[in-house]
């Protein structure tokens, strides 16, 4: 006869057997210790998980998503984004692997912008230009973290900027909310009021590679619904001039892979880059939230399709990459292992009359959303 405390333990292992798979992908949202800052304070580690297995961590220093598994034709479960190993390596600073951007996403000319009849000066950080808001920009403070646990877990960041911070004028309250939704997407809403009038343009700066980090993204093919591409300088600045992109290698209308024509040296803008680093125009201009490109990685299958409020994309191919650092796998980040679907304004704007603006004046309330969805192709 077995001993009936055999036959308890019996039934309680099984039954912590079929209750893992359940608790393995229980949809909710975890927090954990990621490591300490020089003044003591502590930052976290948000996992995000759905109930079909996709899971997204982010950070709450700098809001910098530092993974992101998406399933592919086999349903295996990869990491898509570029990101370091610990929290020391995201404080010795990052080439942007996936923080928010702000006050202003991109670059702003010379440092410098007018506004209602004054010129406020910003860090020089790019140059004799300014980009992604400054020496220490929105990516490398403490956001305030909110979790919300369930079957759409969500984790809200807030920071305040203080009037003068980087040379911007105006408290900024910003609100950065993170969601996964139980259709393996990841929705980013954007909120900011200001005191004083300012300038905003917010931006998460994620580097994705559907290939689950087994190599480059040039075969990766990449479908923009723009017509337009802003034109920039040698120094990437916007000149004004809004070029349509019919019969360029900035044509992606239809799905092309990234690294078909990247490598063109007769185009002077993608020698400016080194490759894509620019700008390209949404056909549809509303503020509503409308399909803006899709990626797709023909060997796993994995389809990214991305949605937005903002007129423009930022497309950047990781050119600068140089294998220095490596990722969460061990894999050395080369030139052109990510590509950067930035949405926002136009970069450079408050210098352009003619560009969407980006003026915030008090009573008003900046609102984005953008939101990227994972699929597969058999």
């Amino acid at each position: 006869m077995i001993p009936i405390r055999l036959l308890l333990l019996t039934a309680s292992l099984l039954a912590a057997m079929a209750a893992a798979p359940r608790l393995k992908n229980r949809a909710g949202i975890e927090q954990a210790e990621f490591g300490a800052l020089p003044d003591g304070r502590v930052a976290s580690l948000f996992t995000l998980r759905n109930a079909a297995g996709m899971t997204v961590q982010i950070t709450n220093y700098g809001g910098y998503i530092v993974s992101w598994t998406a399933p592919d034709r086999t349903g295996k479960q990869e990491n898509i984004v570029l990101g370091l190993p610990t929290f020391a390596d995201y404080l010795k600073g990052t080439p942007s692997l996936g923080p928010i951007i702000g006050r202003f996403g991109n670059r702003i000319g010379n440092g410098t912008f007018p506004l209602d009849g004054q010129v406020y000066t910003v860090a020089k950080n790019a140059g004799a230009n300014h980009i992604h808001g400054g020496r220490v920009g929105f990516d490398k403070k403490l956001w305030t973290a909110t979790p919300s646990d369930g079957a759409e877990p969500a984790l809200a960041l807030r920071y305040t900027s203080p009037d003068g911070e980087e040379g911007y004028p105006g408290t900024l309250a910003v609100t950065v909310t993170y969601t996964l939704q139980k259709n393996n997407a990841l929705r980013i809403d954007y909120q900011a009021t200001t005191d004083k009038p300012t300038v905003v343009n917010l931006t998460n700066h994620a580097y994705f590679n559907l290939s689950g980090m087994k190599r480059d993204i040039l075969n990766q093919e990449l479908m923009i619904r723009a017509d337009r591409v802003l034109v920039t300088d040698k120094t990437q600045i916007p000149t004004g001039e809004l070029k349509p992109v019919a019969g360029t290698v900035f044509d992606f209308s239809k799905a092309m892979p990234i690294g078909a024509r990247i490598n063109d040296t007769t185009d002077t803008q993608l020698r400016y880059g080194r490759g894509y680093d620019h700008c390209w125009v949404f056909s549809d201009s509303s503020k509503t939230l409308k399909l803006g490109a899709t990626l797709y990685e023909p060997g796993s299958g994995r389809l990214m399709t991305m949605s937005t409020t903002e007129p423009a994309v930022q497309v950047y191919t990781a050119n600068h990459l140089n294998g220095s650092l490596k990722g969460k796998e061990g894999v050395p980040f080369q030139r052109r292992w990510g590509v950067c679907l930035e949405t926002q304004h136009f970069p450079d704007s408050p210098n352009h009359p003619n560009f969407p603006t980006t003026t915030l004046r008090p009573g008003e309330t900046y609102r984005s959303s953008t939101v990227y969805a994972f699929s597969v192709r058999k």
